[in-house]
């Protein structure tokens, strides 16, 4: 499931015109304005490798420690955008595929964290399913 979400997350943002995600980014007001661009056009990639290696079971220890940072990353970014009161309407997470609003995909990102801690820690016990046997390393 982690990796099915970060899969369509990235895919919508990768295939639109990586403005649409940057006027998300600047939505936030958190990063200085030089490293919007670059931000929205190359995170959207980082997602979509990362759910594929999720599904496809490959470097899975890998594709767990990225997740997690990156959930902690939008954790941080939406919680603070929360208690600024940011006039954010929604979260633009899934570009226009799905719209969610910050408190809920903040409580969506706190199940995908703990899911994603949940895998890590089991990861001794599934790792005979992954296709590269490298998630026991």
């Amino acid at each position: 499931m982690i990796g099915t979400i970060f899969v369509v997350s990235g895919f919508e943002k990768a295939i639109t015109p990586y403005q649409n995600f940057q006027y998300v980014i600047q939505a936030y007001q958190l990063f200085p304005e030089f490293a919007e661009p670059l931000i929205a056009q190359i995170f959207p990639w980082i997602e979509l490798l990362t759910g594929m290696f999720l599904i496809l079971g490959l470097w899975i220890r890998w594709a767990l420690t990225a997740s997690g940072l990156m959930l902690i990353g939008f954790l941080t970014i939406v919680g603070q955008a929360l208690i600024r009161g940011l006039p954010i309407g929604e979260c633009g997470c899934f570009g226009s595929l799905i719209s969610l609003p910050l408190y809920g995909v903040f409580t969506m990102d706190t199940i995908l964290m703990t899911g994603t801690v949940l895998a890590y820690k089991n990861m001794a016990k599934t790792s005979r399913w992954a296709i590269d046997g490298r998630s026991h390393e």
